[in-house]
């Protein structure tokens, strides 16, 4: 049996072609459920488990839960509300391997420029608060500094250079966790 042999830049087609021969829904739904599965299914779970079971730090709050319910369900709706927006005006999916081709500056864009990490991070408190769960508690501030880092490390700079200038004026303009009205400095 033979090697072949492979000659510089016969690679094959990149990771975003690949992915682009996938339809957008399909790839969507996916990356949603993987998402969501994460990082309010898989890891708050863990945590639960490692802080309020095996730690005994468990803090009842009774019918505060409900607070939570409540704060889970409306964010959540709001996540998939704004993960809808961003593929539809971006053309594209969410998530950094398989970005959005345009810039979307409008809807919840025009409040904060992570509304969809807000949205998450909501959840995870919301979670907290449902389950009266210290775990998943410590779990959103820890979620926090992550996406914190990911945005200023990982997201922004790759912003910059996928949108240049355009990306610059909607940053100096939209604030990057705090909603606030458009137009508000």
């Amino acid at each position: 049996m033979s090697n072949p042999t492979i000659t510089p830049g016969a690679e094959g087609p990149s990771l975003s072609a690949r992915l682009n021969r996938i339809p957008l829904l399909p790839r969507m739904i996916f990356y949603t459920i993987f998402f969501l599965g994460v990082l309010v299914g898989v890891l708050p779970a863990i945590n639960y488990y490692l802080f309020d079971r095996l730690l005994g730090l468990h803090v009842e709050i009774g019918a505060w839960r409900w607070v939570g319910v409540a704060i889970f369900g409306v964010s959540t709706a709001v996540y998939l509300a704004i993960a809808f927006h961003l593929t539809n005006r971006g053309r594209g999916a969410f998530v950094e391997f398989d970005p959005p081709s345009q810039l979307v500056t409008t809807g919840p864009y025009r409040w904060v420029r992570n509304p969809i990490s807000v949205s998450v991070l909501v959840m995870v408190l919301g979670e907290a608060i449902m389950l009266s769960s210290t775990g998943i508690a410590a779990m959103f501030f820890i979620g926090f500094a992550i996406a914190q880092a990911q945005a200023v490390l990982l997201e922004e700079p790759l912003l910059e250079k996928r949108f240049g200038r355009q990306y610059l004026d909607y940053k100096s303009r939209v604030s990057r966790w705090m909603p606030r009205p458009p137009g508000a400095a």
